[in-house]
């Protein structure tokens, strides 16, 4: 253990090693996508990179609803958490980046401090080539010119929402405080193909388990529903990005999200990191839910999704949008439910290195309920932050959040939360 604790300890503070292929965790990965395709590390051993990120709270948020009471053993499961002013739990990511060989890189992220786990767990890893040296084939190595292969348990590459997210302690990409009420994020088991020109063209294509965990077991058949087998997904991505002028770049995606069926995907609900909100619209006796002001639709079973996603940056204007359709079910159910999402944001960056901003956005869901009437829900922020350094970021968020239209019974009714968030973030 000592001698790991050197080996570590030593690697952050003498090497020089910036992994260029992989995604910097401070301010220069911000509106980076999939990861770059660069040739500037030359292979002299093996090299690690040690990082971290650090995300502390303070949030303010007020909450009513308007459930009827519903009374267990005496006690109103209706009835909300009473919300004080103060900190929240910090969250804390490590990373730990490796250069294997030429073009042959090497991730692995934990989380030390999250919402869904008390211990220090790993999020996930991937092996990533984008050369193919040990091959020694001039065929392989023109194609590798343009293509990324990545292998791993990983987050998956479905739409570019995620790019832009909070991942647990990593909020330092993210100029709000919290992800969309939809939040598509999942780790799955893996290989994802990205392909890259010099025209701008974007191409990703990848198979998955389908699945948070790897799972041999099959589950209880459901007549007419799920057939308790494990089946791929299958994802891909088809766009244009590039750099039209000094001040202007354009990005259009087009993302999909195939599955046949799977015991329990969590495609919308994944993420163990878990929200940035604390405890709102949650009961008084329960608090422990890692979701705090989000929504997930159920769809563990079959499933169909797609998002289009647009991104503009013209000098320090930004505009980020997300237009989602989403079709799937749970194992018990015999006909399909539909999830749509918008979301669209705008943001000004100012000063010298656009290390301030000031930013807007409006998420909404309409969602299908089994056996209950359609949902909907809409969320307002306003945001302003300051990348005091390329490592350290400020950010305060305005919020206000509305869930109409859920059944009397169900303690998201007549539900609302709005106030400030205050977040510290470190990236290294």
């Amino acid at each position: 253990m000592k001698k790991l604790l050197f080996t570590l300890i030593a690697a952050f503070f003498m090497s020089s090693l910036v992994v260029a292929q992989i995604r910097p965790y401070d301010q220069r990965g911000v509106n980076v996508f999939e990861n770059p395709k660069v040739d500037t590390l030359k292979f002299n051993g093996i090299k690690l990179k040690v990082g971290g990120a650090f995300t502390q709270s303070w949030q303010s948020l007020q909450q009513t609803n308007t459930a009827a009471p519903k009374l267990v053993s005496g006690v109103d499961q209706n009835k909300m958490v009473a919300l004080n002013p103060g900190f929240n739990t910090a969250n804390a990511n490590l990373f730990l980046d490796t250069q294997l060989e030429d073009g042959v890189y090497l991730n692995l992220t934990m989380y030390l401090s999250s919402r869904h786990h008390n211990e220090t767990w790993v999020k996930g890893g991937f092996i990533q080539f984008d050369k193919l040296p040990f091959l020694h084939s001039a065929f392989f190595d023109n194609i590798m010119k343009y293509a990324t292969l990545k292998v791993g348990h990983m987050e998956i590459n479905y739409g570019d929402a995620h790019f832009r997210r909070s991942d647990n302690g990593n909020s330092i990409y993210n100029p709000f405080v919290e992800n969309y009420i939809m939040d598509e994020f999942a780790t799955e088991i893996g290989a994802e193909v990205d392909v890259h020109s010099n025209n701008g063209f974007i191409g990703v294509i990848g198979i998955t388990n389908g699945e948070i965990k790897g799972d041999v077991a099959k589950a209880v058949a459901v007549p007419n529903a799920g057939d308790g087998k494990h089946h791929p997904s299958l994802l891909g991505k088809i766009g244009f990005d590039k750099q039209l002028s000094e001040t202007v770049r354009l990005r259009i995606t087009g993302s999909g999200y195939y599955s046949a069926g799977a015991v329990s995907n969590t495609l919308f609900g994944g993420d163990r990191g878990g929200s940035h909100y604390f405890s709102v619209i949650e009961n008084a006796i329960s608090t422990t839910t890692a979701f705090s002001g989000r929504f997930n639709p159920g769809f563990t079973n079959k499933i169909t999704t797609v998002m289009g996603n647009v991104f503009l940056k013209a000098g320090g204007f930004e505009w980020f949008t997300t237009v989602e359709s989403a079709k799937g079910g749970s194992m018990s159910e015999t006909v399909l439910r539909k999830a749509t999402q918008f979301a669209t944001d705008a943001l000004y960056r100012f000063g010298s290195k656009e290390n301030f901003w000031l930013g807007a956005r409006y998420n909404t869901v309409k969602s299908q309920m089994l056996n209950a009437a359609d949902v909907n829900l809409n969320r307002f922020a306003v945001s302003g932050g300051w990348y005091v350094t390329k490592n350290i970021m400020a950010k305060a968020e305005l919020v206000n959040q509305n869930y109409n239209d859920f059944a009397s019974t169900d303690i998201r009714n007549g539900a609302k939360f709005h106030g400030i968030v205050i977040e510290a973030v470190v990236g290294f």
